[in-house]
Protein backbone atom coordinates (compact mmCIF):
# COMPACT_ATOMS: atom_id res chain seq x y z
CA UNK A 1 0.00 0.00 0.00
CA UNK A 2 2.86 2.27 0.82
CA UNK A 3 4.40 1.53 -2.50
CA UNK A 4 1.19 2.85 -4.46
CA UNK A 5 0.96 6.12 -2.46
CA UNK A 6 4.05 7.33 -2.94
CA UNK A 7 4.09 7.36 -7.00
CA UNK A 8 0.48 9.07 -6.59
CA UNK A 9 1.44 11.74 -4.72
CA UNK A 10 4.10 12.56 -6.72
CA UNK A 11 1.98 12.48 -9.88
CA UNK A 12 -0.52 15.30 -8.29
CA UNK A 13 2.21 17.00 -7.19
CA UNK A 14 4.10 17.36 -10.43
CA UNK A 15 0.58 17.80 -12.02
CA UNK A 16 0.41 21.23 -10.42
CA UNK A 17 3.80 22.74 -12.00
CA UNK A 18 2.70 21.62 -15.16
CA UNK A 19 1.22 24.76 -16.10
CA UNK A 20 3.75 27.29 -16.67
CA UNK A 21 1.72 30.03 -18.18
CA UNK A 22 1.25 32.87 -15.84
CA UNK A 23 0.61 35.53 -18.17
CA UNK A 24 -2.73 36.19 -16.30
CA UNK A 25 -0.77 36.98 -13.13
CA UNK A 26 1.88 38.98 -14.93
CA UNK A 27 -1.18 41.03 -16.79
CA UNK A 28 -3.06 41.65 -13.29
CA UNK A 29 0.23 43.06 -11.82
CA UNK A 30 1.22 45.31 -14.53
CA UNK A 31 -2.37 47.26 -14.66
CA UNK A 32 -1.63 47.65 -10.66
CA UNK A 33 1.27 49.04 -11.33
CA UNK A 34 0.24 51.23 -14.48
CA UNK A 35 -2.43 53.19 -12.03
CA UNK A 36 -1.77 56.35 -10.28
CA UNK A 37 -0.12 56.12 -7.07
CA UNK A 38 -1.85 57.55 -4.12
CA UNK A 39 -0.52 59.69 -1.45
CA UNK A 40 -0.49 59.00 1.94
CA UNK A 41 -1.60 61.72 4.44
CA UNK A 42 0.81 62.43 7.25
CA UNK A 43 -0.12 60.86 10.75
CA UNK A 44 -1.76 63.45 12.51
CA UNK A 45 -0.28 65.52 15.31
CA UNK A 46 -2.09 65.25 18.53
CA UNK A 47 -1.35 67.10 21.64
CA UNK A 48 0.19 66.15 24.52
CA UNK A 49 -2.04 64.94 27.29
CA UNK A 50 -1.34 67.05 30.23
CA UNK A 51 -2.70 65.29 33.74
CA UNK A 52 -4.66 67.80 35.93
CA UNK A 53 -3.44 67.86 39.39
CA UNK A 54 -5.88 68.71 42.48
CA UNK A 55 -4.41 70.75 44.60
CA UNK A 56 -7.44 71.33 46.77
CA UNK A 57 -6.97 68.12 48.43
CA UNK A 58 -6.15 69.54 51.96
CA UNK A 59 -8.89 72.27 51.49
CA UNK A 60 -11.99 72.24 53.33
CA UNK A 61 -14.79 70.16 51.52
CA UNK A 62 -17.02 72.67 49.84
CA UNK A 63 -20.17 69.97 50.43
CA UNK A 64 -19.05 69.83 54.51
CA UNK A 65 -20.86 71.58 56.79
CA UNK A 66 -19.43 75.03 57.41
CA UNK A 67 -17.53 75.35 60.51
CA UNK A 68 -19.19 78.13 62.50
CA UNK A 69 -17.57 80.67 64.83
CA UNK A 70 -18.68 79.61 67.79
CA UNK A 71 -16.95 76.20 67.11
CA UNK A 72 -13.75 78.11 65.51
CA UNK A 73 -13.99 80.26 68.61
CA UNK A 74 -14.17 77.21 71.38
CA UNK A 75 -11.45 75.67 69.94
CA UNK A 76 -9.03 78.73 68.68
CA UNK A 77 -6.47 78.67 66.61
CA UNK A 78 -3.17 77.47 68.06
CA UNK A 79 0.46 77.30 66.48
CA UNK A 80 1.29 74.22 67.95
CA UNK A 81 -1.38 72.63 65.76
CA UNK A 82 -0.62 70.49 62.79
CA UNK A 83 -1.24 67.40 61.76
CA UNK A 84 1.56 64.51 62.42
CA UNK A 85 2.33 63.88 58.10
CA UNK A 86 5.06 61.27 59.03
CA UNK A 87 2.32 58.94 60.89
CA UNK A 88 1.34 55.94 58.53
CA UNK A 89 -1.97 56.62 57.50
CA UNK A 90 -5.56 54.32 58.79
CA UNK A 91 -7.93 52.79 56.37
CA UNK A 92 -10.93 54.92 57.36
CA UNK A 93 -8.97 58.21 56.48
CA UNK A 94 -8.78 57.34 52.72
CA UNK A 95 -12.54 57.95 53.10
CA UNK A 96 -14.49 61.47 53.84
CA UNK A 97 -16.04 61.77 56.97
CA UNK A 98 -19.66 62.45 55.02
CA UNK A 99 -19.53 58.99 54.08
CA UNK A 100 -18.80 57.14 57.37
CA UNK A 101 -21.45 56.45 59.38
CA UNK A 102 -21.91 54.39 62.88
CA UNK A 103 -23.86 51.11 62.84
CA UNK A 104 -23.27 49.85 66.39
CA UNK A 105 -20.64 49.34 69.06
CA UNK A 106 -19.20 46.42 70.53
CA UNK A 107 -17.21 46.06 74.02
CA UNK A 108 -14.19 43.94 74.35
CA UNK A 109 -11.98 43.49 77.86
CA UNK A 110 -13.53 46.85 79.47
CA UNK A 111 -13.26 48.93 75.92
CA UNK A 112 -15.61 50.15 74.17
CA UNK A 113 -15.23 49.64 69.76
CA UNK A 114 -17.83 51.38 67.47
CA UNK A 115 -18.86 49.95 64.71
CA UNK A 116 -18.26 51.93 61.39
CA UNK A 117 -19.68 51.76 58.33
CA UNK A 118 -17.42 53.15 55.78
CA UNK A 119 -20.01 53.60 52.52
CA UNK A 120 -18.74 50.83 50.30
CA UNK A 121 -19.88 47.61 51.61
CA UNK A 122 -17.37 47.08 54.91
CA UNK A 123 -17.43 47.82 58.66
CA UNK A 124 -14.79 48.92 60.63
CA UNK A 125 -13.67 49.23 64.12
CA UNK A 126 -12.80 51.91 66.02
CA UNK A 127 -12.22 53.32 69.69
CA UNK A 128 -10.23 56.23 70.87
CA UNK A 129 -7.15 56.99 69.67
CA UNK A 130 -7.89 55.64 65.92
CA UNK A 131 -8.07 58.35 63.41
CA UNK A 132 -10.81 58.55 60.31
CA UNK A 133 -12.06 60.65 57.37
CA UNK A 134 -9.67 62.61 55.07
CA UNK A 135 -8.82 65.71 57.63
CA UNK A 136 -6.84 64.11 59.97
CA UNK A 137 -9.54 63.28 62.01
CA UNK A 138 -8.98 61.51 65.47
CA UNK A 139 -11.09 59.85 67.59
CA UNK A 140 -11.37 61.26 71.15
CA UNK A 141 -14.46 60.34 72.91
CA UNK A 142 -16.27 57.22 72.40
CA UNK A 143 -20.04 56.52 73.97
CA UNK A 144 -22.63 53.83 73.04
CA UNK A 145 -24.49 56.36 70.77
CA UNK A 146 -21.76 58.74 69.78
CA UNK A 147 -18.18 58.81 68.40
CA UNK A 148 -16.76 62.49 68.67
CA UNK A 149 -13.94 63.39 66.54
CA UNK A 150 -11.59 65.88 66.45
CA UNK A 151 -10.03 67.16 62.89
CA UNK A 152 -7.00 69.27 62.13
CA UNK A 153 -8.71 71.34 59.40
CA UNK A 154 -6.46 74.39 57.32
CA UNK A 155 -7.79 77.29 58.48
CA UNK A 156 -7.05 79.65 55.36
CA UNK A 157 -4.15 81.72 56.57
CA UNK A 158 -1.49 78.77 56.23
CA UNK A 159 -2.69 77.53 59.66
CA UNK A 160 -4.51 74.74 61.03
CA UNK A 161 -7.66 74.71 63.21
CA UNK A 162 -8.77 71.62 65.50
CA UNK A 163 -12.76 71.17 63.89
CA UNK A 164 -15.08 68.63 66.33
CA UNK A 165 -17.35 66.06 64.49
CA UNK A 166 -19.48 63.53 65.84
CA UNK A 167 -20.98 60.61 64.10
CA UNK A 168 -24.11 59.39 66.47
CA UNK A 169 -25.65 55.63 66.23
CA UNK A 170 -27.97 55.74 62.93
CA UNK A 171 -31.20 53.23 64.37
CA UNK A 172 -32.74 52.11 61.12
CA UNK A 173 -36.76 51.37 61.48
CA UNK A 174 -38.25 47.70 61.20
CA UNK A 175 -40.68 49.47 58.38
Amino acid sequence: MKRCLFPVSFLLISGCSLNTDHSDLYEKMAGVERRPKGQIEPIPTFTPYSPYVYSATAMRSPFARPVLESEQRLVGRRLDIAPDMNRQRELLERINFDALSMVGTLSRDGQLWALIDDGEGGIHRVTVGNYLGKNHGRVVNATSSQLDVLEIVPDGTGGWIERPRALTLEEKGNG
